[in-house]
């Protein structure tokens, strides 16, 4: 019952989410599923609600994760960054509150985040030693 009403709850923000998104990426010129080069195509409609709440890390994310693809993601940078989204979005009050409500049903926290990052990185030299060179030197990985 309960995993039934966090569904439709779920629902129900995403398809608000898609709603404000849409709105936002109309001011910078870019269509959902257009036919443009630069135009994106989203897979899976959670990311809308990700994409609120977690700005741009949750874009690219959701991109890593194949919940959107884009033809020309230079292009679509250009055209994101042009119309100063990130800006715009955070000086929306009606964005914040659809945030917070996002980010009240989302079961990570920066404590629980803390406590994942301990069991992934102290856990001693062995596998770093096995995956990296000798100075166990290594810049950006992403790995699902």
């Amino acid at each position: 019952m309960i995993s039934r009403a966090r569904s439709r709850v779920q629902n129900l923000l995403n398809t608000s989410s898609e709603q404000i998104v849409l709105e936002e990426l109309a001011a910078a010129d870019v269509r959902v599923d257009g036919s443009r080069p630069s135009d994106l195509l989203v897979h899976d409609t959670a990311f809308y609600t990700r994409l609120l709440r977690d700005g741009a890390l949750g874009f690219g994310e959701t991109y890593m994760d194949g919940q959107w693809d884009c033809e020309a993601l230079d292009e679509l940078t250009v055209k994101l960054i042009k119309g100063k989204l990130a800006q715009k979005y955070r000086t929306s009050w009606g964005n914040l509150t659809h945030v917070l409500r996002s980010r009240t049903l989302n079961l990570q926290s920066p404590l629980r985040a803390f406590q994942v990052g301990e069991r992934h990185y102290d856990i001693g030299n062995d596998l770093y030693q096995a995956m990296l060179d000798r100075r166990l030197a290594y810049t950006c990985a992403y790995w699902k």
